[in-house]
């Protein structure tokens, strides 16, 4: 069955005219929309292979967060990927953004152990492999993640997963959040806003029974989960996020304290992207799409973020 729906997909792929792969819309707009006159193709759906003993799950790139999350669970795993219940995993994977958990769990691209994409060309090309310990030359996934599938159309992925935590919590406190967070050992996820500090903790029940006790002692208090994100996302030096916090540069906003991304009412300022850049990715575009059939509208250049 899978491998009909992935012929079915590279047939689809690999007519000569524009496509673009519809997934959830949930970051559409990123990196700009996609031409209007690009057809429309839907990925592969479905958990094909879960080897929770290895770590390891195979599906389909259409498939949702909410599929995938149903069946880790099960077995009291998870993956770093975070997004809305019907993204789909390629989309997430397309995009790129790494989650709020970022500081513990790592960057997005960290999950990809193998890819199958349709290339422009409408072959099905494999990337990586199935292990954990797989790699040997240039890391072609970690190349196609934050693409916007303008390199090629992700068709079929294999994941790293990761123990599922046992216990989770958000606290929120006052004031600044190195002196909140100075004691802690390693939270997830660390978010300020100006006034208040949201520190996410996650582990074994003592350990976060522990790491709230010192939170506490720092006048905080459990919460909900994190406050609602401004719409605009912009990347930035870690260093810089206190000035920018401060001036208002991005009006209203929250930024993810040691990982450099801005969540405000307007994009951050940032220097123009260096030429030597530009024309790198023009090249690398041309040379995996050099008719630009694949996504056209879209720009991965527009939704670049820290590494």
């Amino acid at each position: 069955m899978i491998e009909q729906s992935l012929q079915d997909f590279v047939d689809e792929v690999g007519i000569s005219d524009p496509v673009c792969v519809i997934g959830g819309r949930t970051q559409w707009s990123v990196g700009g929309l996609p031409a209007p006159s690009a057809r429309a193709v839907h990925a592969p759906t479905g958990v094909v292979d879960y080897r929770p003993a290895e770590m390891t799950v195979r599906l389909g790139a259409g498939t949702t967060m909410s599929e995938l999350d149903a069946a880790l669970a099960a077995k009291g795993q998870t993956t770093v990927l975070e997004g809305a219940p019907d993204a789909t995993i390629g989309g997430v994977l397309a995009v790129g953004h790494s989650g709020l958990r970022r500081l513990r769990v790592g960057p997005v691209r960290d999950a990809l152990l193998q890819v199958r994409y349709v290339s422009s060309e409408g072959r099905l090309i494999t990337a990586g492999g199935p292990t954990v310990k797989n790699v040997t030359g240039y890391d072609l996934c970690r190349l196609m993640v934050g693409s916007l599938g303008t390199l090629g159309c992700f068709a079929e992925v294999i994941l790293r997963t990761r123990p599922r935590p046992v216990a989770a919590q958000w606290w929120a406190a006052g004031g600044d959040p190195f002196t909140v967070t100075a004691p802690l050992y390693r939270p997830s996820a660390v978010l300020w806003d100006g006034e208040t500090t949201w520190v996410h903790l996650e582990g074994h029940v003592a350990d976060v029974t522990a790491q709230g006790e010192i939170v506490a002692r720092a006048g905080g208090a459990p919460c909900a989960g994190p406050p609602a994100l401004p719409p605009v996302r912009s990347s930035v030096a870690p260093s810089e996020l206190a000035a920018i916090v401060r001036s208002g540069a991005a009006g209203h906003c929250v930024v993810e304290v040691g990982v450099g991304v801005v969540h405000g009412q307007r994009a951050v300022p940032r220097p123009a992207t260096p030429a030597a850049v530009v024309e790198l990715h023009r090249r690398l575009r041309h040379e995996f799409d050099p008719h630009q059939r694949l996504n056209p509208g879209r720009d991965a250049l527009r939704s670049l973020e820290v590494a």
